[in-house]
This record gives C-alpha cells, sequence and structure tokens, in this order.
C-alpha cells in the first residue's frame, strides 16, 4: 500500500463508527452495515477521492445508496444477511461494537422502521437521526428536496404513531408535569428519572438519543422552562411556550410506560399551524 493508500485509508476509518451506525439504522443487520460500508471504501478506492470536497457527505451518501439498493432487493428474496460484496480484509468479529449498535437502534424503533418504505426509510433515518439535510437526501433517493421532506415527513408520523404510547392522560399528564418541575430545576437526576433510558429528542437543529444526554441538553434551559407550561398537544400532554397568546415552541412528548420514549421540539410555523395545541 502506498502512502497516498494509506492516508486515505486513514480518513475512511474516520468516519466509518458513523457510516455503520447510518447503515445499521437503515438496514437492522451488523453483517450487512459491514458490507455497505465495505462497499463505500470499494467505490472511494476507485473514484478519484481528490476531487471529493466533503468525504463525510459523500461517503454519506454512497452508504445511503447502498443501503437503498439492499432495501429494494428485500421485495424478490428472502430476507437474510448478505454475503460479502466482495472481498475484503477481515476485520474480525467485534461483539461488544454489534451489540452498542443494537442498542442504539433499540429493537422496537427497527421493527417500525421496517414497515416504512425503503426511501421513507431512508429519508427519517439520514434526517431525523443523523441531521442529514433534504438537499444531500434528495441526491440519494433520486427526488427534489422538497419531496425528500415530504418522505422524511410521512415516515416520522407513521413512527410516532406506531409507538405503543401511554393512552392514560391522567399518566400522560403526571410524567409530563414531573419532566417540567425537573426542568425548572435544573435536575438532571430528575430529568433522567422520568426520560426512558434509550430516549430521542428531535429538534430543527439535529437529534439527542439517551437519558442522560437529553437530560443534560434540558437542564441547560431552566430559564426557558419557567414560562413553559402544560398543554394538550394533539391529544396527547405535551407542554407549550406561548408569545403574546400564540405557541412559539412545543414539546410534542410521547410517554411509554410511566416515562417519556420521544421529544418532538417544533418550532417551525408552518409545523406549528398544523398542530392542536390547547395550554392547560
Amino acid at each position: 500500500m502506498t502512502t497516498d493508500d494509506e492516508f486515505l485509508a486513514r480518513r475512511f476509518e474516520a468516519h466509518r463508527g458513523r457510516l455503520l451506525a447510518v447503515a445499521h439504522r437503515m438496514l437492522g443487520s451488523s453483517a450487512e452495515a459491514e458490507d455497505a460500508v465495505q462497499e463505500a471504501w470499494f467505490r472511494l478506492s476507485r473514484s478519484g477521492p481528490e476531487r471529493i470536497d466533503n468525504l463525510g457527505g459523500w461517503l454519506t451518501t454512497v452508504v445511503g445508496r447502498v443501503c437503498l439498493d439492499l432495501l429494494r432487493s428485500r421485495g424478490s428474496r428472502a430476507e437474510q444477511p448478505l454475503d460479502a460484496v466482495g472481498a475484503r480484509p477481515d476485520t474480525g468479529a467485534d461483539p461488544e461494537r454489534d451489540a452498542l449498535l443494537a442498542d442504539s437502534v433499540g429493537v422496537a424503533l427497527l421493527v417500525v422502521l421496517e414497515n416504512l418504505t425503503p426511501a421513507e426509510r431512508l429519508a427519517f433515518v439520514l434526517h431525523d437521526l443523523f441531521a442529514v439535510d433534504y438537499e444531500e437526501i434528495a441526491t440519494v433517493v433520486g427526488r427534489t428536496p422538497g419531496a425528500a421532506r415530504q418522505l422524511a415527513s410521512r415516515a416520522r408520523r407513521r413512527v410516532r404513531g406506531a409507538r405503543p404510547s401511554d393512552a392514560d392522560p391522567a399518566r400522560q399528564r403526571a410524567v409530563v408535569d414531573a419532566f417540567l418541575a425537573a426542568a425548572r430545576e435544573g435536575d438532571i437526576q430528575g430529568l433522567v428519572d422520568v426520560l426512558d433510558p434509550d430516549v430521542v429528542a428531535h429538534t430543527e437543529a439535529g437529534v439527542l438519543a439517551g437519558a442522560r444526554e437529553v437530560a443534560g441538553n434540558a437542564s441547560r434551559f431552566a430559564a426557558l422552562a419557567q414560562v413553559t407550561r402544560p398543554a394538550l398537544v394533539d391529544g396527547r400532554a405535551g407542554l407549550v411556550l406561548l408569545v403574546d397568546g400564540r405557541p412559539e415552541r412545543v414539546l410534542d412528548l410521547t410517554v411509554v410506560g410511566e416515562r417519556i420514549a420521544v421529544i418532538d421540539i417544533v418550532k417551525d410555523p408552518e409545523r406549528l399551524a398544523r398542530m392542536e395545541v390547547v395550554p392547560l
């Protein structure tokens, strides 16, 4: 291997963890994820990498396309791990990494993702879990950015609708009240106690995952929480920040098993206009 090849391999390895996470969320299989990432390496080594301005974005796009092709092919074959895409170095089994990948996705979410179309699944995973912009997603699915946004929005609704939300309004309200009280105090442990360990928080800026990370972020907004109040958001217990009597920010919460499993923080005026928000 030449010096240039070694440099390229080091650059690729710096992105491998993220690429594996993307592929695993798309495919639900560690073996297939490895194959998709390895195919990205083959394509990179043949493509003249000196012409690539944004290597991370380029690799994410390639992995997305490979995963999309694999998902589409599943309709015509049995659901099983793929053989290796080609001869590849033996990276060795890594059970710890596989376990971390599986934990980061969550079995329940993988089951829900299986019910999405391949394009919906890719748009949801890339945008909501990895904050890839719609322009990049559009190049992967071969559609306009607006169409990519619609794919992600439709997938998001289906994912949320498939989650087993706690239907008891009183229990929902108790959990939400506990979350708000802890946020107002900046009480990280109190927040962790009412968050599902695998909670996912969606914002316009990106995605946070895991109770400790979400709690740490929420605790920094104690002052904002003081003027936030409980509300019914599309019929579920949630939170709203009102400015001049109108919602300026909404926390659409999904409560599962007396803990908050999903937090959707909405500030976009168009999305807010489509939501039914009743302050309590």
